[in-house]
Protein backbone atom coordinates (compact mmCIF):
# COMPACT_ATOMS: atom_id res chain seq x y z
CA UNK A 1 0.00 0.00 0.00
CA UNK A 2 3.00 2.18 0.53
CA UNK A 3 5.37 2.64 -2.27
CA UNK A 4 8.76 2.59 -0.07
CA UNK A 5 9.69 0.38 1.95
CA UNK A 6 10.97 1.73 5.67
CA UNK A 7 14.90 1.74 6.07
CA UNK A 8 16.04 -0.76 8.68
CA UNK A 9 16.84 0.52 12.13
CA UNK A 10 19.97 -0.21 13.37
CA UNK A 11 20.58 -1.91 16.26
CA UNK A 12 22.39 -0.11 19.41
CA UNK A 13 25.44 -1.20 20.99
CA UNK A 14 25.41 -3.64 23.88
CA UNK A 15 26.96 -3.12 26.95
CA UNK A 16 28.48 -6.39 26.82
CA UNK A 17 29.87 -5.57 22.89
CA UNK A 18 30.85 -2.23 24.29
CA UNK A 19 32.36 -3.72 26.68
CA UNK A 20 34.56 -6.37 24.59
CA UNK A 21 35.48 -3.97 22.22
CA UNK A 22 37.41 -2.09 25.00
CA UNK A 23 39.02 -4.74 25.97
CA UNK A 24 40.21 -5.90 22.51
CA UNK A 25 41.68 -2.12 21.82
CA UNK A 26 43.40 -2.41 25.78
CA UNK A 27 44.75 -5.98 24.62
CA UNK A 28 45.92 -4.59 21.44
CA UNK A 29 47.86 -1.86 23.31
CA UNK A 30 49.45 -4.41 25.39
CA UNK A 31 51.01 -6.22 22.84
CA UNK A 32 51.99 -3.57 20.84
CA UNK A 33 53.55 -1.81 23.66
CA UNK A 34 55.06 -5.49 24.77
CA UNK A 35 56.51 -6.19 21.72
CA UNK A 36 58.56 -2.90 21.57
CA UNK A 37 59.51 -3.22 25.27
CA UNK A 38 60.93 -6.58 24.35
CA UNK A 39 62.36 -5.06 21.09
CA UNK A 40 64.13 -2.42 23.41
CA UNK A 41 65.61 -5.26 26.04
CA UNK A 42 66.47 -7.42 22.91
CA UNK A 43 68.87 -4.47 21.40
CA UNK A 44 70.46 -3.43 24.85
CA UNK A 45 71.03 -7.03 25.48
CA UNK A 46 72.62 -7.05 21.56
CA UNK A 47 74.88 -4.26 22.36
CA UNK A 48 76.11 -5.78 25.78
CA UNK A 49 77.05 -8.95 24.38
CA UNK A 50 78.34 -6.95 21.17
CA UNK A 51 80.58 -4.60 23.96
CA UNK A 52 81.78 -7.58 25.65
CA UNK A 53 82.75 -9.63 22.61
CA UNK A 54 84.95 -6.05 21.58
CA UNK A 55 86.77 -6.47 25.05
CA UNK A 56 87.41 -10.16 24.96
CA UNK A 57 88.75 -9.60 21.16
CA UNK A 58 90.91 -6.94 22.56
CA UNK A 59 92.62 -8.60 25.03
CA UNK A 60 93.53 -11.70 22.94
CA UNK A 61 94.92 -9.12 20.84
CA UNK A 62 97.35 -7.76 23.69
CA UNK A 63 97.91 -11.33 24.81
CA UNK A 64 98.68 -12.38 21.26
CA UNK A 65 101.05 -9.09 20.81
CA UNK A 66 102.77 -10.35 24.02
CA UNK A 67 103.50 -13.75 22.88
CA UNK A 68 104.81 -12.26 19.71
CA UNK A 69 107.09 -10.07 20.88
CA UNK A 70 108.25 -12.67 23.81
CA UNK A 71 108.89 -15.04 20.82
CA UNK A 72 110.83 -12.22 18.69
CA UNK A 73 112.93 -11.35 22.00
CA UNK A 74 113.91 -15.63 22.20
CA UNK A 75 114.65 -15.29 18.78
CA UNK A 76 116.74 -11.98 19.10
CA UNK A 77 119.15 -13.70 22.32
CA UNK A 78 119.32 -16.88 20.31
CA UNK A 79 120.61 -20.18 22.53
CA UNK A 80 123.43 -18.17 25.17
CA UNK A 81 122.96 -15.06 26.91
CA UNK A 82 126.59 -12.92 28.35
CA UNK A 83 125.14 -9.99 30.84
CA UNK A 84 126.10 -7.98 33.76
CA UNK A 85 124.15 -7.13 36.89
CA UNK A 86 123.38 -3.84 37.62
CA UNK A 87 125.89 -3.74 40.64
CA UNK A 88 128.55 -4.57 38.40
CA UNK A 89 127.82 -2.46 35.61
CA UNK A 90 127.72 0.60 38.11
CA UNK A 91 130.92 -0.42 38.66
CA UNK A 92 132.99 -0.20 35.46
CA UNK A 93 132.08 -4.01 34.03
CA UNK A 94 131.49 -4.21 30.74
CA UNK A 95 130.99 -6.79 27.95
CA UNK A 96 132.90 -7.20 24.16
CA UNK A 97 133.49 -9.10 21.30
CA UNK A 98 135.92 -7.06 20.14
CA UNK A 99 139.38 -6.95 22.25
CA UNK A 100 139.80 -3.09 22.04
CA UNK A 101 136.72 -2.54 23.27
CA UNK A 102 135.67 -0.41 20.23
CA UNK A 103 132.26 -1.16 21.18
CA UNK A 104 131.51 -2.33 24.53
CA UNK A 105 128.10 -3.49 26.02
CA UNK A 106 126.72 -4.95 29.23
CA UNK A 107 124.82 -7.81 27.19
CA UNK A 108 125.68 -9.69 25.00
CA UNK A 109 124.09 -12.78 22.77
CA UNK A 110 125.52 -15.75 20.68
CA UNK A 111 123.76 -16.61 17.33
CA UNK A 112 122.38 -19.97 17.83
CA UNK A 113 122.67 -23.04 15.49
CA UNK A 114 119.44 -25.16 13.99
CA UNK A 115 119.16 -28.58 13.52
CA UNK A 116 122.20 -30.15 15.77
CA UNK A 117 123.22 -33.35 16.00
CA UNK A 118 125.51 -35.15 18.40
CA UNK A 119 129.05 -35.23 17.96
CA UNK A 120 132.36 -35.77 19.86
CA UNK A 121 134.90 -33.78 21.45
CA UNK A 122 137.73 -35.38 19.42
CA UNK A 123 135.73 -33.68 16.73
CA UNK A 124 135.86 -30.40 17.72
CA UNK A 125 138.15 -27.64 16.00
CA UNK A 126 142.23 -27.28 17.97
CA UNK A 127 141.62 -23.40 17.35
CA UNK A 128 138.40 -22.70 19.12
CA UNK A 129 139.22 -20.22 21.54
CA UNK A 130 141.96 -18.10 19.04
CA UNK A 131 140.14 -18.32 15.86
CA UNK A 132 137.44 -15.77 15.72
CA UNK A 133 135.70 -13.16 17.93
CA UNK A 134 132.29 -13.23 18.87
CA UNK A 135 129.76 -16.10 17.48
CA UNK A 136 132.00 -18.48 15.15
CA UNK A 137 129.76 -21.57 15.31
CA UNK A 138 130.47 -24.69 13.94
CA UNK A 139 128.26 -27.63 12.17
CA UNK A 140 126.23 -28.94 15.08
CA UNK A 141 128.17 -26.88 17.92
CA UNK A 142 128.29 -23.51 19.76
CA UNK A 143 131.25 -21.20 19.77
CA UNK A 144 131.46 -18.02 21.24
CA UNK A 145 134.43 -15.86 22.15
CA UNK A 146 133.38 -12.41 24.25
CA UNK A 147 135.81 -10.42 26.55
CA UNK A 148 135.35 -8.62 29.98
CA UNK A 149 136.95 -5.48 31.37
CA UNK A 150 137.53 -3.47 34.13
CA UNK A 151 136.20 -0.10 32.61
CA UNK A 152 135.81 1.34 36.34
CA UNK A 153 138.02 3.80 38.23
CA UNK A 154 138.56 0.99 41.37
CA UNK A 155 140.05 -2.49 41.94
CA UNK A 156 137.58 -4.98 42.47
CA UNK A 157 136.71 -8.79 42.24
CA UNK A 158 134.12 -10.71 40.30
CA UNK A 159 132.09 -13.57 39.85
CA UNK A 160 130.94 -15.12 36.91
CA UNK A 161 127.64 -17.73 36.88
CA UNK A 162 126.93 -19.78 33.83
CA UNK A 163 123.84 -21.38 34.08
CA UNK A 164 120.88 -23.24 32.08
CA UNK A 165 117.97 -20.99 31.87
CA UNK A 166 115.91 -23.52 29.72
CA UNK A 167 115.88 -26.97 28.99
CA UNK A 168 113.63 -29.03 26.40
CA UNK A 169 113.30 -33.10 26.55
CA UNK A 170 116.47 -33.27 28.65
CA UNK A 171 118.80 -32.00 25.94
CA UNK A 172 121.64 -31.06 28.98
CA UNK A 173 121.51 -34.78 29.97
CA UNK A 174 123.95 -35.28 27.07
CA UNK A 175 125.71 -31.75 26.77
CA UNK A 176 128.85 -30.81 27.26
CA UNK A 177 130.21 -26.97 28.08
CA UNK A 178 133.63 -26.17 27.70
CA UNK A 179 134.73 -23.06 28.72
CA UNK A 180 137.74 -21.29 28.11
CA UNK A 181 139.60 -18.00 30.45
CA UNK A 182 142.32 -16.50 28.98
CA UNK A 183 142.94 -20.00 27.37
CA UNK A 184 142.88 -22.19 29.66
CA UNK A 185 140.05 -25.08 28.98
CA UNK A 186 137.69 -27.01 31.08
CA UNK A 187 134.71 -28.88 30.03
CA UNK A 188 131.68 -29.19 32.29
CA UNK A 189 128.67 -31.71 32.21
CA UNK A 190 125.94 -32.91 34.47
CA UNK A 191 126.24 -35.77 36.36
CA UNK A 192 125.42 -39.33 36.18
CA UNK A 193 121.78 -39.99 35.07
CA UNK A 194 121.07 -42.66 37.92
CA UNK A 195 124.08 -40.84 39.97
CA UNK A 196 123.97 -37.14 40.08
CA UNK A 197 126.87 -36.93 42.68
CA UNK A 198 129.28 -38.71 39.71
CA UNK A 199 130.45 -37.14 36.92
CA UNK A 200 130.78 -38.18 33.33
CA UNK A 201 134.46 -39.41 32.76
CA UNK A 202 134.77 -37.29 30.35
CA UNK A 203 134.44 -33.79 32.49
CA UNK A 204 133.46 -31.88 35.54
CA UNK A 205 130.34 -32.02 37.02
CA UNK A 206 127.85 -29.65 36.87
CA UNK A 207 127.92 -27.79 40.21
CA UNK A 208 123.99 -27.55 40.68
CA UNK A 209 121.01 -29.02 38.38
CA UNK A 210 121.16 -25.37 36.75
CA UNK A 211 124.53 -23.72 37.37
CA UNK A 212 127.09 -24.90 35.10
CA UNK A 213 130.26 -23.84 36.27
CA UNK A 214 131.33 -20.66 38.92
CA UNK A 215 134.83 -18.66 38.18
CA UNK A 216 136.14 -15.87 40.66
CA UNK A 217 138.49 -13.10 39.28
CA UNK A 218 140.10 -11.18 42.28
CA UNK A 219 142.36 -7.90 42.12
CA UNK A 220 140.71 -7.12 38.81
CA UNK A 221 142.72 -4.13 38.33
CA UNK A 222 141.48 -0.94 36.42
CA UNK A 223 141.52 -1.69 32.29
CA UNK A 224 141.91 -5.09 33.32
CA UNK A 225 140.76 -7.43 30.37
CA UNK A 226 139.43 -11.26 30.89
CA UNK A 227 139.03 -13.34 27.32
CA UNK A 228 136.12 -16.06 27.41
CA UNK A 229 135.55 -18.49 25.05
CA UNK A 230 132.42 -20.82 25.56
CA UNK A 231 131.58 -24.04 23.55
CA UNK A 232 128.39 -26.08 23.36
CA UNK A 233 127.97 -29.57 21.60
CA UNK A 234 125.81 -32.74 22.28
CA UNK A 235 128.51 -35.26 23.38
CA UNK A 236 127.53 -38.38 21.26
CA UNK A 237 129.32 -40.76 23.69
CA UNK A 238 127.18 -39.55 26.58
CA UNK A 239 125.13 -42.32 27.77
CA UNK A 240 121.83 -40.17 27.77
CA UNK A 241 122.22 -39.10 24.20
CA UNK A 242 119.50 -41.10 23.06
CA UNK A 243 116.60 -40.63 20.89
CA UNK A 244 114.04 -39.05 23.35
CA UNK A 245 116.32 -35.54 23.46
CA UNK A 246 115.93 -35.25 19.82
CA UNK A 247 114.80 -32.03 18.86
CA UNK A 248 115.29 -30.50 22.48
CA UNK A 249 116.83 -27.20 22.96
CA UNK A 250 119.28 -25.88 25.91
CA UNK A 251 119.22 -22.26 26.74
CA UNK A 252 122.14 -20.59 29.13
CA UNK A 253 123.09 -17.35 30.37
CA UNK A 254 126.66 -16.28 32.22
CA UNK A 255 125.52 -13.47 35.01
CA UNK A 256 128.85 -10.98 35.38
CA UNK A 257 128.39 -9.74 39.30
CA UNK A 258 131.26 -7.74 42.09
CA UNK A 259 131.63 -7.87 45.65
CA UNK A 260 129.15 -5.34 47.29
CA UNK A 261 131.47 -2.81 48.98
CA UNK A 262 130.55 -2.93 53.01
CA UNK A 263 129.51 0.46 53.25
CA UNK A 264 127.04 -0.39 51.19
CA UNK A 265 125.47 -3.57 52.76
CA UNK A 266 126.51 -2.36 56.19
CA UNK A 267 124.28 0.65 57.95
CA UNK A 268 126.70 0.94 61.06
CA UNK A 269 129.69 1.57 58.72
CA UNK A 270 132.56 2.66 59.45
CA UNK A 271 131.52 2.71 62.94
Amino acid sequence: MFGKNKSKIEQPITPEELSRLNDKQIADSDIEHFHVKNDSIEIVKYRKRRNKLRIILGVCAVILLILFLVSMLVTQWGDLIISVDSPAVKKGIVLSEDPEFKTQSASLSALKVEDVTNITYSWLPLDLDTSENGSHNGENYVAYTFYCKNNGQVELNYDAVLETTGVAKSADEAMRVMVYKNGEPAIYGKGKYKDRNTAETDCTKFETESTVMTTRTENFKVDDVDKYTIVMWIEGNDPECIDDIRNGHVRMRMLFSVDEDEEETNPWWPW
